[in-house]
């Protein structure tokens, strides 16, 4: 008889490949997950009054929990000592869970008015336990795309790994640019801020459903390594991971390199996907209801170009020059979104594909580097702890951001009288009322203005044209027309009469004849991101320089990042 011949199951291109379809999927769920909340800041803003540092606070919650409490790295320990069917598993749930927490906290009026009192600083209850539910995401999250890529390691290890790498990327970031193109739309069509998360709640359980799936294929590829190491008197002699591996990935020089390399890329690319919408809006005059396709743009270069870059390093190798070319271009694009005058709709268009093209670089070569690096028993943790440098930036620079552009970028709030609405002639307003406090206007000091008081004569509106034109304003004649939909200039914004008194939302005024104006709306408020860009740009600037040591180390060590991955 003959004996029958025992083949490991990734050997066979489809199956290989099947798998690495369903664990993508899961990572495109994820990934829109991630970055849903993205274009909701100026409706964060209206509906809920979130301003820009509850925002910023907000969206560094992403890391609370990996960062502080080490989850990330306990989830890479896991992922070594358990395997991953079971941690894979573990971390999709862990992902549903904070998904439906954040869901909840924007959905519950039971939060509605509560700040909280943590010791060292004060919370909107709102704002902490939405971030509580996105610091619970943030740990499933992160633990599923340290486990995906060592699946890919699993079934790609000496074929088509890199390209196998950037198109699991490049699939994750489908999610991303759904999440910027459609959340925006979405919370408009259905008039809350919510349903964006309600259906990315639902994508997230079907992300589960779909690694269940995949667990039987790794099931059944483990069975067949058995059987052909059986066959072949195959012994593995590779030892068991050791928590003693730790200290000799963190003494790795070359790991740092490419670790900090990572972190300062992703602050640069990520935290500015939070933002890009509400720039395109401030600064080029895009209408918000569209101004998250050109930010989507990114994510979608990156689906298309991930692969070829990193079929490009399986083949021709230059992994440690892709990345250095990556940075060089992140560098370019966020100092030209940093220059003033470049407001113009098609440039801010042109640079997102540019650093498209960059956002593709670095990953397709920095993610399939690590295997060359860090032995594979210790790639659960050695990917984990990457993951862990790289959350101190995404938890620590939306934050820094946030706190930047609503210290240091705040242009004003521009309001509007109600419809209709017209004072009585030479009525003159002399208070305010700010967080239900009422200040006098000599104390407040007006935005744009040096004189204390001001007195409206008329506010007339057209109800066809939907114009307001604001007569006469104290001792000024001007004649403003403001359309609402920001389709007006950049000096009107800055000449109407009412505006936000020492940068905070004004709740109403008051004439002095006691006269309580509070039917008025807020336009919208305004930013200058001019110094985020430039923060942006050194975080390019420092990725650059760990890029070209990480190229020095890698002649020294022999570690054959500039060699193909594809063994012939």
């Amino acid at each position: 008889m003959t004996e029958k011949v025992h083949k490991v199951l990734s050997e066979s291109r489809g199956a290989r490949w099947t798998a690495l379809i369903v664990v993508s999927f899961t990572m495109l769920c994820g990934y829109y997950l991630a970055d849903v909340m993205a274009p909701l800041k100026g409706l964060l803003e209206q509906q809920l009054s979130w301003n820009s540092e509850d925002y910023g606070f907000f969206t560094s919650a992403y890391g609370w929990f990996n960062v502080f409490l080490l989850f990330l790295i306990i989830g890479g320990i896991i992922l070594d000592k358990k395997g991953i069917r079971f941690t894979g598993v573990m971390a999709t749930s862990i992902m549903v869970v904070g998904i439906a927490i954040k869901y909840w906290a924007i959905t519950t009026h039971s939060l509605d008015g509560q700040v909280w009192d943590l010791f060292i600083f004060k919370s909107k209850a709102q704002v902490l336990v939405a971030g509580i539910g996105y610091a619970i995401f943030g740990v499933g999250i992160e633990v599923v795309g340290i486990t995906a890529s060592k699946v890919i390691v699993k079934w790609f290890r000496g074929k088509e790994m890199a390209l196998a790498m950037g198109l699991q990327v490049s699939v994750a970031r489908v999610g991303t640019g759904i999440a910027i193109g459609t959340s925006l739309p979405i919370a408009k069509y259905f008039a809350t801020v919510s349903m964006p998360l309600l259906f990315g709640l639902v994508l997230a359980c079907i992300g589960l459903i779909a690694f269940i799936f995949y667990t039987f294929l790794d099931k059944k590829l483990e069975v067949s390594q058995q059987a052909y190491d059986k066959q072949n008197n195959v012994v593995d002699d590779e030892e068991a991971f050791s928590i003693k591996d730790i200290w000799k990935i963190v003494t790795n020089k070359g790991w740092w390199y490419l670790a900090i390399l990572c972190v300062l890329f992703y602050s640069a690319v990520f935290p500015f996907l939070k933002y890009a919408t509400d720039l395109m809006v401030q600064k080029f005059n895009i209408n918000e209801d569209w101004a998250g396709l050109i930010p989507s743009m990114l994510p979608i270069g990156a689906i298309i170009l991930t692969p070829v870059f990193g079929s490009i390093y399986d083949k021709k190798g230059k992994g440690a020059t892709i990345m250095i070319i990556g940075s060089l271009l992140l560098i370019l694009v966020h100092l030209l979104y940093a220059t003033p005058f470049l407001n113009h709709w098609s440039i801010a268009i042109i640079l997102i594909l540019i650093l498209g093209i960059g956002f593709s670089l670095v990953p397709s070569a920095m993610w399939p580097s690590v295997p060359k690096i860090i032995p594979e028993r210790q790639l659960g943790t050695a990917y984990s702890l990457i993951f862990w440098v790289q959350n101190w930036g995404l938890m620590g620079v939306p934050a820094l951001i946030g706190w930047v552009v609503n210290k240091y970028c705040f242009v004003g709030y521009v309001t509007l009288l109600g419809t209709g609405f017209t004072t009585q002639h030479g009525s003159m307003i002399t208070k305010a009322v700010v967080n239900n406090k009422v200040i006098e206007m000599k104390e407040a000091g007006m935005v744009n203005r040096n004189d204390s008081t001001f007195t409206i004569s008329s506010i007339n509106h057209d109800s066809k044209s939907n114009i307001i034109s604001v007569i006469s304003i104290g001792n000024d004649t001007v004649s403003k027309e403001l359309i609402p939909d920001n389709k007006f200039s950049k000096i009107d914004k800055f000449s109407l009469p009412i505006f936000s008194i020492n940068k905070t939302k004004v709740d109403a005024f008051i004439t002095e004849k006691g006269e309580r104006i509070s039917k008025y709306s807020i336009v919208s408020s305004y930013y200058n991101y001019t110094l985020p860009m430039l923060i942006f740009a050194c975080f390019g600037f420092l990725a650059l320089l760990f890029g070209f040591l990480l190229k020095i180390e890698d002649k020294k060590k022999g570690y054959g990042l500039e060699l193909p991955n594809i063994k012939k």
